[in-house]
């Protein structure tokens, strides 16, 4: 059942509902676009940036407030005359005051023109530039800040998440549906982070496909530090963007709202592997909310990374097994696309033959001792092995790449790229 994963409390009642309003409201938001298209000028977008920083970019109810006294530009004059205090009601009246401190010397065209030196440019929720997807969600961003590019509007999109801490088994499967989504054409979506979000990322840029990450703090920064590489690769072939403007350091509190973006950027998500207590639920959520499809690969009941994700199955959610099985039902539902796209999934899987490719048949992706691939292998081939020759075909298998060697007895399977 996609769209209707019972999750914290939220009915599916209340889901369906959502989605139907998101439906109707839909034809009010793409006209009221088109009668307000026509980018805004770069000397507008440097008071509309003096604007989000000045009020704060998380008192979105003041903001609105504000602009309906006129433009960014005649609050900006309005602030600095001293002609806004008395236009605000008395419960803003701080605010009034810190916006006032914050502009004192502050250089709208020089400090918007040095972030567009950078490279960083913004987009404004009633520009056509501004995502299609993303306009029609509950509480949409004010303002993106980007650098790169921003998703192409008339292709799919799959937010690839799960557990920072992952397995070996969930960097794999990362890799292998980031890899197959990015030859079919699927925008990766995600959040830059360690595990999961950035094993998928690149594996989707490696393959020459497009990917945006979402960042809980300004573009300037790259959050984590060790995805350093990522990051600039993102920049330079996909995207990266952020509600925040630049100068913003990454903060706790800042990473839930942002989830509602990289879920909102999509026509579905993909949970790879979470705890039953995750942050990746939180995008969950958001995206039932938005009346988004939800899918989680299954995992073993013993795999505590695997929890979050089998329930979310038990719930609702749509199982997928391979990248083939959620490209057919994403694929096979656009328009002209005639079910006869053939869809290359497989990617780095890897099939050996003899008795190399039966014990790497019985690898796991977590070590194993040689004893206990020697009991799965005889259980699962009917025959003995002696333990030399075990060893013999393990080593042979690490040497070529497919197994590793952990402990001195002990052997994984690995990611062959």
């Amino acid at each position: 059942m996609k769209g209707t994963v019972r999750m914290t409390g939220m009915s599916a009642v209340k889901v369906t509902e959502a989605v139907e309003r998101v439906g109707e409201e839909e034809t009010v938001e793409k006209k009221k676009r088109s009668e307000t298209a026509g980018a805004a000028t770069e000397e507008e977008k440097a008071y509309i940036h003096w604007l989000y920083q000045a009020a704060g970019f998380g008192s979105r109810r003041f903001l609105r407030s504000l602009l309906s006294f006129g433009t960014p530009r005649e609050i900006y004059r309005m602030t600095v005359s001293g002609a806004l205090a008395g236009k605000v009601s008395e419960r803003y009246a701080k605010k009034v005051a810190q916006m006032s401190e914050f502009t004192r010397g502050y250089d709208v065209p020089g400090v918007y023109g040095r972030m567009r030196e950078r490279g960083i440019f913004l987009v404004t929720e009633n520009e056509p530039q501004f995502p299609e997807r993303l306009s029609r969600i509950p509480d949409k961003p004010y303002v993106l800040y980007c650098a790169g590019k921003l998703p192409q509007e008339g292709k799919k999109a799959v937010a690839l998440i799960g557990a920072r801490d992952c397995t070996s088994y969930g960097r794999y499967m990362a890799e292998q549906f980031g890899a197959a989504f990015a030859r079919a054409g699927v925008q990766v979506i995600s959040g830059m982070a360690r595990g999961i979000d950035g094993v998928g990322q690149s594996a989707a840029l490696q393959e020459g496909g497009y990917s945006l990450g979402v960042l809980g703090c300004g573009v300037d920064f790259c959050y984590p530090r060790e995805n350093r590489e990522l990051y600039e690769r993102l920049i330079g072939d996909g995207g990266v963007c952020s509600e925040y403007p630049p100068g913003t350091e990454p903060r706790a509190l800042l990473f839930p709202p942002r989830n509602r973006i990289i879920s909102g950027f999509c026509d579905a998500v993909l949970v790879v592997e979470a705890r039953e207590r995750s942050g990746t639920l939180i995008t969950v959520d958001m995206a039932l909310e938005q009346g988004r499809d939800v899918y989680a690969l299954p995992g073993r009941a013993t795999d505590p990374l695997s929890g979050g994700c089998n329930r979310l199955i038990r719930q609702g959610a749509g199982l997928v097994s391979s990248p083939e099985e959620l490209l057919r039902e994403l694929l096979e539902e656009s328009p002209g696309n005639g079910g006869g796209r053939k869809k290359e999934t497989q990617g780095s899987l890897v099939f050996l033959e003899g008795l190399a490719g039966e014990l790497l048949s019985v690898l796991d992706f977590n070590p194993l001792p040689a004893q206990e691939l020697q009991r799965r292998y005889e259980e699962a081939y009917k025959r003995p092995i002696a333990l030399p020759v075990l060893f013999k075909e393990l080593l042979e298998l690490c040497a070529c790449g497919h197994a590793g060697q952990v402990g001195g007895g002990y052997f994984m399977r690995v990611m062959k790229t």
